[in-house]
Parts: C-alpha cells; structure tokens; sequence
C-alpha cells in the first residue's frame, strides 16, 4: 500500500458527513470511541459504524471509511474474520465506481488486494484486472 490507512479513513470520514444526514452525530461518537480504544470497545464501536454503512448503501465517502477501518481492525486483530470482511466491503464497493472519488477507488483496489493477500489470496482477479485495463496509464 502506498498510504496511511488511518489518514484515509480520516479524509473520507469527513466527506461522509453529507452523506449519513441524520446518522452523522452517532458516526461521530462511534468513530471517537474507535479511535482512541483498543480491545472490545473498539470492535463493538468498529461494528455499530458496518451497521450505519448498512443504512446507507449509496453513502461512497463512508463505505470507503468503512473499508479503512476494517483494515485498520485487520491489522490490530489479525482474524480471517476481517480479511473476509473487507474483501466483501471492497467487492461491494468496487462493483460501481460511478461518481466515487478516483483516489478512493484506487486506495481500495490496494486494499482489496491486501485483504485477498492476508488470507493467501494472491492472484489477481477480475474486479483487480478490470481496474488495471480501465486505469489510464501514463501519456494515455
């Protein structure tokens, strides 16, 4: 990966902010308690802030917060567990790359491949290949 997962998740957290309406206040909280604790506080608030992904399935900035923080989880508890998670968040998320940010698009490629790389998935696939073809390359 060429980026801090953290930062990311910092930079799409606060573009979410439009995007959840209401459920911005307790992103918030959620997301502090994530941050600044380790252990079951942590994972409890890391699963309340999938359960707000989940009301809000066209929220892009936040899936890709989502997707951060799971590999943020990945690294603090290294669980096959959170390796399938983002690979099904990053899967969800690439399926359609329409008005997404680019940078997020390609920080989550990265991701995608971490995730199938941790669970000793490493031959590229489709979602992967599709991405490479699409990606302009220099002089194009």
């Amino acid at each position: 990966m060429r980026f801090d997962a953290a930062l990311a998740a910092q930079e799409a957290f606060q573009r979410a902010q439009v995007e959840l309406g209401p459920d911005w206040h307790q992103a918030v909280e959620l997301e502090e308690l994530f941050s600044s604790n380790a252990g079951a506080p942590a994972r409890r608030a890391y699963e309340s802030l999938l359960t707000i992904a989940g009301h809000h399935p066209s929220a892009s900035s936040y899936h890709a917060f989502c997707i951060y923080i799971t590999w943020q989880q990945a690294a603090e508890e290294t669980v096959p567990r959170h390796f399938h998670t983002g690979m099904k968040l990053c899967e969800s998320y690439l399926a359609n790359r329409d008005g997404k940010d680019a940078l997020d698009v390609e920080r989550v490629v990265d991701l995608y491949a971490s995730f199938r790389a941790g669970l000793g998935l490493d031959e590229e696939n489709e979602i992967e290949a599709e991405y490479r073809r699409d990606t302009p390359k220099g002089g194009d």
